[in-house]
């Protein structure tokens, strides 16, 4: 590992520093930590190519051959629904010639190479490669996609570079009787949607994990409903996560126990929880619904943004008109998204002025105080940490 240059030795030094202070006198990051080119780097290396990212839900997949694409650190990949029913994930490029083989979502029986027509089955291996019989020695049946590790985790699909990562199940061990209860494997999707936002992946997490610029970013919208004197965080500090829950009122079009909801009692009913998994893994789960991004990064200044929706069963199968509901839902969604960018894009011009400070942190911030000593730990850990004594250790 090559030493780190003495500007993101600094930048990482005041990261640490910014975790050790209390959050009654925490202040935001520097802007340098979302705008560095090196930290960007560090970011690729110790956390997306180690970490599990979410692609979406594995009941956007539903039937053999459904499929979603996605990338991890630079990686694409392919998750899709085999014959057996089991969820797997691939290297999403020919073992031919490096063509990306498919594109967004769909359903496939077989995965066909756009570029030469390479032929692979649902479970990754080579059926065909026309013209490859004057080829010596070779054999299509030696040839697999790289399968990636994948794990289904309350209805979430996730997935890891590294093969020696901690199961999702032991990692989010703390969070499963939080969010269980809810039952949100069974909600059923009706909306997805892939953008590319101009900010850095870091400002839109922490824009989405604190709900302290509901009243006035989202006023016209989710913020209406929201009071901030029933915004509600857990007691400890968890590695993987950070999650806070608020409630709606009568008043709330959405985010309230359908009636046929047999399953949430007493204050769940009307209670909503909103997890951060890290690093880019955030929703939004409410008794009658559940909304979400995942992120990959594309440098320091962009950021693809996969949004989802789903309806808890009993609310679709209670919908009189489905079409005009959904098309409904999409507007409001699609407003609450567009109130969203325009706060994250400016935030990332601001972060890029000279002038430029952080300021002070709210205790209605507390989700980013946590996922800062997140990133500390990350990317000042044990590697981290010989990196910024200079010396060339992994």
């Amino acid at each position: 590992m090559t030493p780190l240059d003495p500007q993101t030795k600094t930048l990482l030094r005041e990261l640490e520093a910014a975790v050790a202070t209390p959050l009654e006198k925490a202040s935001a990051l520097s802007p340098g930590i979302y705008l560095s080119q090196a930290i960007h780097a560090l970011e690729q290396a110790r956390i997306f190519a180690r970490e599990w990212v979410s692609p979406g839900l594995a009941a956007e997949i539903p039937e053999p051959g459904d499929y979603l694409t996605f990338a991890v650190a630079g990686q694409p990949v392919v998750c899709v629904r085999g014959r057996d029913r089991e969820v797997r994930t691939f290297a999403n490029v020919c073992r031919h010639r490096m063509m990306q083989l498919l594109d967004g979502r769909g359903r496939a029986g077989r995965i066909v190479c756009p570029y030469h027509a390479w032929t692979y089955d649902l479970a990754g291996k080579l059926i065909r490669a026309p013209e490859m019989d004057r080829s010596e020695g070779f054999d299509a049946g030696d040839i697999c996609l790289p399968e990636i590790r994948t794990e289904i985790w309350q209805g979430w699909i996730y997935v890891t570079l590294d093969d020696g990562a901690e199961p999702v199940a032991s990692r989010l061990a703390d969070l499963e009787p939080v969010v269980g209860r809810y039952r949100m494997a069974g909600y059923v999707p009706v909306l997805h949607q892939d953008h590319v936002w101009d900010t850095n992946w870091k400002l839109l997490t922490e824009n989405f994990m604190e709900s302290y610029h509901l009243p006035m970013a989202h006023r016209k919208t989710v913020g209406a409903w929201f009071t901030p004197d029933d915004n509600r965080f857990p007691d400890k500090v968890f590695d993987n996560f950070t999650y806070q829950t608020f409630t709606k009122d009568e008043t709330a079009k959405y985010g309230r126990a359908h009636p046929d909801n047999t399953v949430l009692e007493d204050e769940w009913r009307y209670t909503s929880v909103m997890p951060t998994v890290y690093p880019t893994h955030m929703y939004v789960l409410a008794p009658d619904h559940l909304w979400w991004l995942t992120l990959r990064p594309q440098g320091t200044g962009q950021v693809h943004v996969r949004f989802g929706a789903a309806l808890a069963p009993e609310v679709m199968a209670g919908l009189d008109d489905a079409d005009a509901f959904l098309k409904e839902t999409e507007a409001f969604f699609d407003e609450v998204n567009d109130e969203d960018r325009f706060v994250v894009e400016g935030i990332f011009k601001g972060a890029n002025a000279p002038l430029t400070r952080p300021g002070r942190l709210s205790w209605m911030e507390r989700s980013i105080h946590d996922f800062q000593a997140w990133l500390a730990r990350r990317l000042t850990g044990p590697a981290g940490a010989a990196a910024l004594r200079g010396e060339a250790a992994e």
